[in-house]
């Protein structure tokens, strides 16, 4: 019966009923009982949850997704997915550090040993754990499930197409996923059109954007399946309203963090030069598949070459803050943030790391709106 409220949300706003699903109807529904019971009693009863949350996910966004765009959905935030985690996988990880919190660890336990069997059928043969192990050095339910999920991201990674491959490194990097993490709050400019939140997670996994298209008299191009021609395409505006966007983002967490760029650096003004570029691009997406930040770093080296000299000149210091259309940060861009975000703490009076995340939440949402409106122009 909840799973078919989120339904019923989600018929009106998927962004809410997808953090509902997420925080208040997955894994964390059924934690206790992970912790508390033996998975090998309970395995076939988490295999369903796990489909009942898969065929929810489904309703709540509107379209089916293939196996990979469902094993990156269960990864975690951190990692590049919708933090959908399967209790299948996970709850020998909650069993096990349940029983590691205990007062007293039975070596001879048949059900114990199960579940490390079961752990350990998920890792490589390094990371491998065994009762003597866990009884010497305890371990968190955190660590073990980060390991499970690690693990998944790399069977993941390494089954897929060097433009997935792309996808993934870059839906990985920190604060890509701050969009997916905020409270849909429609008065702080961070809910997203039902529309374009759809669209937004069917391109995010990876699915085939341009199903669904009724204008198949376009050019072949512009049915493009992962979205590369529509978010690098200069016709149409779509391209220069993004970076306007995330300007005044920018501009406005600066005003808050009483930050000027006219004396930012021991006095000297600061020339910044936002670049949004795309992972996919097909002549760099075999390095983009093998480096995370390659595409980043080579637009920060064009930056610098082109612009250095000028600003010399002129005094300035040139800062070039390059994102990827997923959002993730370029190295200069990264402590660029991460120093309005600092300032942004000590002018609002906030811990630091809320003041990052509603710098970054904003940025990230402000970046996915704009790509989703791309998208849906070209569909």
């Amino acid at each position: 019966m909840l799973l078919l409220q989120f339904n019923n949300v989600a018929a009106t706003d998927p962004q809410v009923a997808l953090n509902l699903l997420r925080l208040c109807g997955s894994f964390c529904r059924l934690s206790y009982l992970a912790r508390s019971t033996p998975p090998d009693l309970v395995l076939d009863a988490f295999k369903l949850f796990d489909d009942d949350i898969h065929h929810c996910f489904m309703d709540c966004i509107g379209f089916a997704t293939s196996d990979e765009a469902w094993c990156q959905a269960q990864l975690g935030l951190n990692s590049g997915g919708l933090g959908l985690c399967s209790l299948s996988l996970h709850s020998s990880s909650a069993y096990i550090a349940s029983v590691c919190s205990s007062s007293v660890v039975d070596s001879e336990d048949i059900h114990l040993t199960n579940a490390i069997d079961h752990f350990n059928s998920h890792l490589s043969p390094i990371e491998k754990l065994s009762v003597n192990s866990i009884i010497s050095s305890p371990v968190r339910q955190k660590l073990l499930s980060s390991k499970v999920n690690d693990h998944c991201f790399q069977n993941l990674f390494d089954q897929s197409s060097p433009a997935n491959k792309a996808r993934l490194l870059s839906v990985s990097a920190p604060h890509a996923t701050s969009w997916l993490s905020v409270i849909p709050c429609t008065s702080q400019g961070l809910h997203l059109d039902p529309i374009e939140f759809r669209v937004a997670v069917k391109w995010w996994l990876g699915l085939d954007t341009s199903q669904g298209s009724q204008f198949a008299f376009r050019p072949a191009r512009s049915l493009d399946p992962v979205g590369h021609y529509a978010l690098t395409c200069k016709c149409g505006g779509d391209f220069v309203l993004r970076h306007n966007a995330l300007r005044d983002t920018l501009v406005h967490f600066l005003h808050c963090a009483h930050a000027s760029v006219q004396n930012w650096n021991f006095g000297r003004p600061v020339a910044l030069d936002i670049s949004v570029v795309s992972p996919l691009n097909p002549s760099t997406i075999a390095e983009a598949g093998a480096t995370f930040g390659a595409v980043l770093e080579a637009t920060e080296s064009r930056k610098h070459q082109a612009n250095d000299e000028k600003c010399s000149a002129l005094g300035w210091v040139s800062t070039p803050l390059a994102v990827d259309s997923y959002g993730a940060c370029s190295k200069e861009a990264s402590l660029f943030f991460a120093q309005v975000a600092a300032w942004l703490a000590i002018h609002k009076s906030l811990p630091k790391s809320q003041a990052s995340f509603d710098l970054f939440s904003n940025l990230s949402i402000c970046l996915i709106r704009a790509n989703a409106r791309a998208i849906l122009r070209r569909v």
